[in-house]
């Protein structure tokens, strides 16, 4: 509602600010012009307010846990216990 507000009050500006200057024959482009930005910002102001768009439901899986893991091993290397990363399956 805010935005449609929003975009009511700036064709309204815009359109007071165009109709109070004088008309004469060698400005006859202002009116495209003003006719552009209206239809621009009355369509603009449509599409900024309508609601978005999503797909329909579908059904989505889990992903499948994997089968082999990464374990961390302690073991004896001469000099003292280190630990290694080992991978173990089920």
């Amino acid at each position: 509602m805010k935005k449609t507000f929003a975009a009511l009050v700036a064709v309204a500006t815009l359109a007071g600010s165009l109709a109070a200057t004088p008309a004469s024959a060698q400005r006859g482009v202002g009116v495209g012009i003003a006719a552009g930005l209206l239809g621009g910002a009355i369509i603009g102001g449509a599409i900024a307010s309508s609601r978005p768009a999503y797909g329909g439901p579908v059904y989505v899986e889990d992903a499948p846990y994997p089968a082999c893991r990464m374990v961390r091993e302690r073991f004896w290397d001469g000099y003292g216990w280190r630990f290694r990363r080992v991978e173990v399956c089920d």
